[in-house]
């Protein structure tokens, strides 16, 4: 089966004809709907929201307009890249597959008057990243965003995303990962301690592609990245690595879904966090569905916390469906826990001053996963990141 862009809802319905796949139900992933009506608002019982403050998103899960203009988007894009925003109406919105499984996602659909594409064409190989940075003016007003990224055959780039300032914005982001291609897709959650941000990612993978989603999250008074990818093809790869750190108040929660729709498809999940200071919250929840379909198939998915501090709160879910034993590997895993005791006394033993020990815990505990995140720039800049969390702990415990 081949890899197509499709165009707007209207011929979802035959890609997922094409796709001849069985009927699932899954607690975890709800039927999507383009009709708000279908959405509900949220009482905070449902399996999907419970972990959710839902008091804190400022209205965007029941009505709160979505007409804000207060942000600016800047874009820096690789040669052969174009990255341009057309109206929805003339834009290729829809071509993941993607249907709003959410009130949140169902209501950005609805408000977005424009999408945001950026185009790799195929056979193209980029040497350097296309970025798209937003930056928030303001809170006041909520606003409604609509990514597409489209990564032709053959092809290989790196795309990253970076959010910054104040904002309340509810967001869908699709990416379409065609045969043979190679994609690195980067979000970073770099906003004020004042911004809300809602956003669903899902992406579509084609046969032989590799998809790799790397999500950094950092600012923010509440963030909720959803995630999902499916395959419409043999031999595609799904990689999605997460680095989150969450401060003082601060609720940032990550939902992962990968749907082997295909037979002899990979997936790896792996998230670290590290939260510090009263109230200090984060929420991981993974699920990898094996269909009927997608025998051979191998997959893993883990989580780990780390808690520096009393006070903090991490929440770790790890599922599988699995509908077919005839599979090679699915496994999961998932860890919270404090700072190693022996691993401090060591390091102090050894002269080194408690707080340079705890700083190296810190840094050993994520370095795994910045390395592998391939892009140099980001993995400096992550590292840096890093250490001002800890610097601005350590002077709220000296003041």
């Amino acid at each position: 089966m081949t890899a197509r862009l499709v165009d707007g809802p209207e011929a979802i319905q035959d890609l997922s004809k094409a796709l001849e796949l069985s009927p699932v139900e899954s607690h975890l992933h709800p039927e999507g709907s383009f009709d708000l009506a279908d959405h509900e608002v949220p009482t905070g019982r449902e399996e999907i929201w419970r972990f959710t403050p839902l008091k804190r998103l400022r209205g965007l899960h029941v009505d709160a307009p979505l007409d804000g203009e207060d942000f600016t988007i800047e874009v820096d894009a690789a040669p052969g890249v174009t990255a341009v925003s057309v109206p929805t109406a003339d834009s290729a919105r829809g071509a993941s597959g993607y249907v709003p499984v959410d009130r949140v996602s169902a209501r950005a659909w609805a408000a977005a008057t424009s999408v945001f594409e950026i185009t790799i064409p195929a056979d193209t190989e980029t040497e350097q990243p296309t970025t798209l940075k937003l930056h928030g003016g303001s809170v006041e007003q909520a606003a409604a965003g609509h990514l597409l990224v489209r990564a032709g055959q053959f092809s290989k780039a790196v795309v990253i995303v970076d959010y910054a300032g104040s904002a309340t914005w509810a967001e869908n982001i699709e990416v379409v990962v065609e045969d043979g291609a190679q994609l690195t897709f980067v979000t970073v959650q770099d906003w004020n301690d004042d911004s809300v941000h809602v956003v669903t990612q899902h992406a579509r993978v084609g046969r032989d592609a590799t998809f790799k989603h790397v999500v950094v999250s950092l600012g923010g008074d509440v963030v909720r990245a959803s995630t999902s990818a499916d395959y419409i093809g043999t031999g595609g790869s799904v990689e999605m690595l997460g680095v989150y750190f969450a401060d003082e108040g601060q609720h940032i929660e990550h939902r992962l879904f990968v749907d082997h729709t295909a037979p002899r498809t990979k997936s790896n999940v792996e998230y670290k966090g590290a939260l510090q200071g009263q109230d200090a919250h984060t929420v991981w929840i993974g699920n990898v569905l094996i269909r009927k379909e997608a025998e051979g198939i191998l997959t893993y998915e883990s989580n780990d916390n780390l808690v520096l501090t009393d006070g903090a709160k991490a929440d770790s879910v790890p599922n599988l469906e699995i509908e077919t034993g005839e599979i090679e590997g699915a496994g999961h895993a998932s860890t919270t826990g404090r700072f190693d005791d022996e691993h401090l006394f060591y390091l102090q033993s050894r002269g080194i001053p408690a707080e340079e020990a705890r700083r190296l815990v810190v840094h050993g505990f994520f370095n795994d996963i910045i390395r592998r995140i391939g892009v140099p720039s980001l993995q400096e800049r992550l590292v840096e990141s890093i250490e001002e969390e800890l610097a601005e702990h350590v002077g709220r415990l000296s003041a």
